[in-house]
């Protein structure tokens, strides 16, 4: 598992050029819980953030 990719909603919201309350706001309507939670910080798998990109335009 070491070698996934984690990914923050910062992360994602930059490489996708949207605004990061917007990936949240995803997050919260698919009611997803963080892959890896580190701390304060919550870390998705890129599978993960697939489904929340898939979302986004909807």
């Amino acid at each position: 598992m070491a070698d996934k990719e984690l990914l923050t909603t910062g992360k994602m919201a930059k490489e996708w050029e949207v605004p990061p309350k917007q990936v949240k706001t995803v997050i919260q309507k698919l009611n997803l819980q963080p892959d890896v939670k580190k701390g304060n910080c919550s870390y998705y798998y890129r599978e993960t953030a697939e489904k929340i990109k898939s979302e986004l335009g909807k």
